[in-house]
Order: structure tokens, then C-alpha cells, then sequence
């Protein structure tokens, strides 16, 4: 009789508790009914087993709830990666769609997918490496003397600074050397609106050659990484030389171009000094970056000592350009009136 009552109070607890389990796994809304069906299942153990019956029912009933919270908490945290990328998806497909301009998709000559968005296949070229690096403008007048020891004097804290390390050398050198072209497009652009004139092409070639020399440090940025440092000198440097290259060049064209015109030879003798310590095996011959390949053409297995060949004949042509330039001032006409070395490399 005893086992009777026994089994049928286990299965009036049974139901009630696949009652309290079923609302609570499936049923949210059920709350409170669940609540209520729970605590009466533990009063009714209690009163037949004693303690041991209200133990085995908070057991039971915590392990249902631990697990129901444990797959809900999961749940949950699945959720925003998930509307993370959903909002990114629609977020590309309404700019593509509503503004109607869609990622292109370039290849190179082979077939390939292009792996660059900061430049072009055709933008790329091959450097001409025949180009006389022995060129020098003697300074004959004032202005021109100004000009070289102006850069003259601008070497002497970076050979205290870097000494003999090329690479962070080249690197500083090109946040500088980017600067000129910027500053003398913009000024000449400004110019040809004002008076409603043709620049004859200068405009694109010093825009061009701020360009090219921004490729440059994006190059040596592969091979030698800046510290902090470093990093908070090319702020400092460039907040100065821009705004006092800027004043030069309002104040005096073949000034300012005469000045890039040394700097573009310190930078030649700057980057032979840098083939000479690779050559003597003091700096180490690494491979050349991706990206040096693809922008100046260059074979498979091309090694540091390439890029720094052709980065040096880069130099010598803005060497060249800016020299030119200077020389248009000096004889009283203006850059407009000569066609602009366009594509000069």
C-alpha cells in the first residue's frame, strides 16, 4: 500500500514538474504559473521525504533553470556578431545601390586580380635607370645660395639623428621630400582659378611628383618600421617645413624650387650611401616589398638594393624637374608658358 501512494505521489510530481519544465524551457509567457507549479513540488517532497525531498527538488528544478539560462546566455551572445554582419552587408549594398558607384574590379596584364587600391596598373611604370645621377646646379647668385646652404643645413640634424641608419633615413627623407609638390600644385591650381588661365601642365606634374614620393615612403614603410619616437619627429617636421615651404614659395617660386632642387641631390647621394652599406653587406639585402613590385614593375625576386636603385632614379628626374622650374622663374617667364615635363620618370 505503501509503495501505491509512494509511485502515485511520483507521478502526480512527475507531471507537475514536466509541467514546471516545459513552461519554462517553451513558455515565457507562463511564468508565474510555472513559479507556482514549482513551489507546490517542493512542499510535496518536503512533507513526504523530508529534507532530503526538498534537496532533490531544488536540484532538479536549478539544474532546469542553470541549463534554460546557460542556452539563452549563448543565445544571446550570438546574436549581435550576427546583426553585426548583417548591418554590414546591407550597409554595402545600400551605398553600392543608392549612390550607384561600385567597386571595380582590376586585374593586371596576366589576369590576375589587382591587390592595390592606392594606385593603378596604369599608373605603374618602369624607372629609367640610365639617367645621369652626377648632375648639380652650381649656385651662381644669392637666391641660389640661399637654397643650397638652406639644405645644406637642414642635413646636419638628420645625419646627427640617423647616423648611418638608411633605412629610417629614407623613411624621415620622404615624409619631407612628399611635401613640396603638395604645397606648389596647390598653389599654382589656386592660381589658374584666379586667373581664369591654363597652368601648361604643371599642376599634374608636381601633384605627380608629391605622389611619387609618397609611393616611396609607403615602400620603405615595409622595410623599416618607425618607432614612436620617430613617428612624433615627422609631425614636428612636417608642421614646420610645410608652412615655411608654403610661405617660400608665395614669396619667391625659383626660390622654392631651387630648394627642392638641393634637396632632391641630397637625397641621390643619400641613397647611394644606402647601396654602398647594402653592398657591404651591412644593412641585409631583404627581398623588395609586394608593393614595390607591382608600382615600379619589377622582376620576381627583386631584392631591397632594386628598390633602392630605382627610388634614387625617382630622384634624380624630380632632381631635374624642380632645377628646370627654378630656371623658368630666372628668365622672367612663368611655368605656364613652357609645356610641363608630363610623365617625366
Amino acid at each position: 500500500m505503501m509503495m501505491v501512494s509512494r509511485g502515485a505521489t511520483a507521478t502526480r510530481l512527475s507531471g507537475r514538474m514536466l509541467i514546471c519544465s516545459g513552461t519554462r524551457l517553451f513558455s515565457a509567457a507562463r511564468s508565474a504559473a510555472a513559479a507556482e507549479n514549482m513551489a507546490a513540488a517542493g512542499r510535496i517532497l518536503s512533507q513526504r521525504y523530508g529534507p532530503e525531498g526538498r534537496g532533490a527538488a531544488a536540484s532538479w528544478i536549478g539544474g532546469v533553470r542553470r541549463a534554460s539560462t546557460a542556452t539563452l546566455a549563448e543565445k544571446e551572445q550570438q546574436k549581435p556578431k550576427e546583426q553585426e554582419v548583417e548591418a554590414a552587408e546591407a550597409s554595402e549594398k545600400s551605398i553600392a545601390s543608392y549612390w550607384g558607384v561600385p567597386t571595380s574590379k582590376v586585374t593586371k596584364e596576366d589576369g590576375t586580380e589587382w591587390r592595390w587600391s592606392c594606385f593603378r596598373p596604369w599608373e605603374t611604370y618602369q624607372a629609367d635607370l640610365s639617367i645621369d645621377l652626377e648632375k648639380h646646379h652650381a649656385p651662381t647668385n644669392f637666391l641660389d645660395k640661399l637654397a643650397y646652404w638652406t639644405v645644406k643645413l637642414m642635413r646636419v640634424p638628420t645625419d646627427v639623428f640617423f647616423q648611418r641608419r638608411y633605412g629610417c633615413r629614407a623613411m624621415m627623407l620622404e615624409t619631407v621630400a612628399a611635401v613640396p609638390g603638395m604645397v606648389g600644385g596647390m598653389l599654382l591650381h589656386c592660381k589658374s582659378l584666379r586667373r581664369f588661365e591654363h597652368s601648361g601642365g604643371w599642376i599634374k606634374v608636381l601633384l605627380d611628383e608629391a605622389e611619387n614620393e609618397r609611393m616611396h615612403l609607403m615602400t620603405f614603410m615595409e622595410v623599416a618600421k618607425p618607432k614612436w619616437y620617430e613617428r612624433a619627429l615627422v609631425f614636428a617636421v612636417q608642421g614646420v617645413f610645410f608652412n615655411a615651404y608654403f610661405l617660400g614659395y608665395l614669396i619667391s617660386p625659383k626660390f622654392a624650387h631651387r630648394v627642392v632642387g638641393y634637396l632632391e641631390e641630397e637625397a641621390i647621394h643619400s641613397y647611394t650611401e644606402f647601396l654602398k652599406e647594402l653592398d657591404k653587406g651591412t644593412i641585409e639585402n631583404v627581398p623588395a616589398p609586394a608593393i614595390a613590385l607591382d608600382y615600379w614593375r619589377l622582376p620576381q625576386g627583386s631584392t631591397l638594393r632594386d628598390v633602392v636603385m630605382v627610388v634614387r632614379a625617382d630622384e634624380a628626374h624630380h632632381r631635374d624637374v624642380n632645377h628646370f622650374a627654378s630656371d623658368i622663374h630666372f628668365q622672367g617667364r612663368e611655368l605656364r608658358e613652357l609645356p610641363a615635363p608630363v610623365g617625366y620618370h
